[in-house]
């Protein structure tokens, strides 16, 4: 498979961009590999880049977005911090992907059993790590179908939930945030959309209907 070029990148539609991701999770999942020369791969990106994607994702050292979805080099823009939470650095960083190096999507990916959703569900509290965790509770609040007692990191169910929610609230969270990313997808340049990684099957199941 050959390296990304700026010509390729910007023929690229974002739903052919959304069908790229499909098919190289579905390569992970078989356990197989697209044929790329890393190497060839450095060289032929040594003087510029060009990804179709960019991935906002948890530091969770098993969902690395290169091997879930089977990318090479120059390929996609990975931004990954505990609970895939959303800041200002984090919002420049994607605009930058998007309007400035042309790439045609933003996903954000959750994933199952994160320990970043589950310490925010147990209300825990250390050093910078409280700041963060408090991002995660407007999916915790938007959660309402599990009673006060079971709301726990312990409720497998809730924490799965608040999880999902947490996918969405940061969704709405890029579009409010970003006028620059927000005009760009209303116009049909990029698209928007969520994920969540199951650790268990290492399957996405996607959020295409996030808008």
């Amino acid at each position: 498979m050959r390296t990304l070029t700026k010509e390729a990148q910007q023929n690229l539609t974002p739903d052919q961009a959304v069908q790229v991701l499909k098919e190289g999770n579905q390569r992970f999942m078989n356990n197989l590999k697209a044929n790329r020369d890393l190497l060839q791969q450095v060289n032929e990106t040594s003087e510029g880049q060009f990804p179709f994607a960019a991935i906002l994702s948890c530091i969770d050292s098993r969902t690395s977005a290169e091997l879930i979805f089977d990318q090479g080099l120059g390929d996609i823009f990975s931004i990954r911090i505990a609970g895939n939470v959303l800041n200002e650095d984090i919002l420049g960083s994607m605009e930058f992907a998007c309007k400035t190096a042309g790439s045609k999507l933003l996903v954000v990916l959750g994933h199952t059993k994160c320990g970043a959703i589950y310490g925010a569900c147990n209300h825990v509290e250390m050093g910078h790590l409280t700041t963060l965790l408090e991002k995660v509770k407007p999916a915790m609040d938007r959660e309402t179908d599990t009673p006060q007692e079971k709301r726990t990191g312990n409720n497998v169910d809730f924490v799965n939930n608040v999880t999902v929610n947490n996918v969405h609230c940061t969704i709405e969270r890029i579009r409010k945030g970003s006028q620059i990313l927000a005009d760009m997808e209303r116009n049909g340049e990029m698209k928007i959309i969520g994920g969540l990684y199951d650790v268990e099957t290492g399957q996405v199941t996607f959020y295409e209907d996030a808008a």
